[in-house]
């Protein structure tokens, strides 16, 4: 049987608008980053997916070396799309990136004109598209001129192969000129994404303010600090977790002085009736420079966790003076 979206799939979701564009997205986005690779199963993505958009959740984002291998979370969201989001294409924002190494030789890293296009025509093939609404340069190249990388996003604008671009892992200094160049060229950088979570504050130290001064969106990558701001470490570190599996979270960044960090937060968030995933979600969300949060998901009811942060986004001044202290 064919696939049936949710009709009161946009009551349960909040809307921001992203910058100063015409955009609106949902107040969570899911990233495919993992879990959507061949290893994994596809009824399980097929499931998170259908979860996602059941609940509001209008914006899937990709890149081109998800998997594993890389490619393959591509490939497997187009299988997806077609399958059962084939008549609501208009409804979602997909966005992919390119800037890590996807393939041998000089031209399948990095930032080049070369690689930024030729990427994005793979990818567009693997996920059965003609355009994307996001094309994003995934991080910046300091052996390619910024001219070059900006002018390559315009370019693909101009193509009609995406709608919007953005960038990602740029420090302020850097965005800030990437903002200018897009500007000039007459295709403004619509969002930015930064790693950003109650461990990792670095976009506090002056990027958040550049993309209020320029009305550009951001969407924080890894809220979660991998699972850390979880309770899946609080009594050691489980078999079956990230950690075990050698991935982006080790097992040396479980220190027990974050243990005891995260175990003050998950006191907190017991008391403001939150998971401390929910309540580390709903900390993003109070700076109204935050458009959108990318949550990750292994199994759909982790989407409906994520979802029910929307309960309680209110934070006193007694509970940020308590998260400072904890995570100072």
């Amino acid at each position: 049987m064919a696939y049936q979206p949710s009709e009161t799939r946009y009551e349960k979701m909040i809307y921001k608008r992203c910058g100063k564009s015409g955009v609106m997205l949902p107040a969570l986005s899911l990233g495919l980053w993992q879990n959507f690779g061949d290893v994994d199963n596809i009824v399980n993505q097929k499931n998170i997916l259908t979860t996602a958009f059941d609940n509001g959740i209008t914006h899937f984002d990709l890149a081109n070396n998800y998997g594993p291998p890389p490619g393959s979370a591509e490939t497997n969201f187009g299988k997806i799309l077609k399958e059962e989001f084939s008549g609501y294409r208009d409804e979602l924002i997909i966005s992919s990136k390119a800037g890590y190494t996807m393939w041998d030789g000089p031209y399948g890293d990095w930032g080049s004109k070369k690689y930024l296009v030729s990427s994005l025509d793979q990818s567009l093939k693997r996920m059965q598209l003609d355009y994307v609404d996001i094309f994003y340069h995934h991080r910046p190249d300091t052996n390619t001129p910024l001219e070059e990388t900006m002018v390559a996003l315009d370019l693909i604008v101009r193509q009609g192969k995406a709608l919007y671009v953005g960038i990602s892992n740029y420090q302020a200094e850097e965005a800030r000129k990437a903002f200018d160049i897009l500007k000039q060229l007459g295709t403004p950088c619509l969002i930015h994404q930064p790693k950003y979570s109650m461990f990792e504050r670095w976009v506090e130290g002056g990027l958040l303010d550049a993309l209020e001064e320029y009305g550009v969106g951001c969407i924080p990558f890894s809220p979660l600090a991998q699972g850390l701001l979880t309770n899946k470490y609080l009594n050691g570190i489980p078999c079956d977790s990230r950690a075990t599996r050698n991935l982006f979270l080790k097992e040396a960044d479980i220190t027990t002085k974050k243990v005891e960090k995260v175990k003050q937060l998950n006191e907190l968030a017991i008391v403001r009736n939150q998971t401390i995933a929910q309540m580390a979600l709903a900390w993003l969300m109070k700076d109204k420079r935050i458009t959108t949060v990318l949550i990750g998901a292994s199994k759909p009811e982790q989407v409906l966790n994520s979802i029910a942060c929307l309960d309680n986004l209110h934070f006193s001044e007694e509970d940020l003076t308590k998260i400072n202290n904890i995570l100072a």
